[in-house]
């Protein structure tokens, strides 16, 4: 009995730090809508994620998390509250095909 505690104990604990790392949400603050930032985002609600927005149509996209200190409302403890919620890309990476078939050329079926 008191194995079957000590599994049952350990996979509830396991399963909370499994929940605990996968709680935390990202958001790209280079493409994000306010909605968006204002729900990810620790400390920020609608009013700094449209000033985030704007700065970021007046400025262009942000470089570093560090930037959205430069948004009116928004300090170094705000971003470090927010470190792990915070993605930086610009842009899309288009979807490679596979190596062998972008490389093997389509082989011609034979008719009889």
């Amino acid at each position: 009995m008191k194995s079957f505690i000590h599994i049952v104990f350990a996979t509830a604990l396991s399963l909370l730090f499994a929940m605990q790392a996968m709680a935390a949400e990202k958001v790209n603050i280079n493409t994000a809508d306010a909605a968006a930032l204002d729900r990810v985002l620790i400390g920020v609600g609608p009013a700094k994620a449209a000033a985030i927005i704007e700065y970021r149509k007046t400025n262009g996209p942000f470089k570093s998390a560090e930037e959205l200190a430069m948004v009116k409302g928004i300090g170094l403890s705000t971003i470090e509250q927010n470190r792990d919620r915070i993605e930086l890309r610009t842009g899309t990476t288009p979807a490679s095909k596979p190596a062998a078939a972008a490389s093997t050329p389509a082989k011609p079926v034979a008719r009889r």
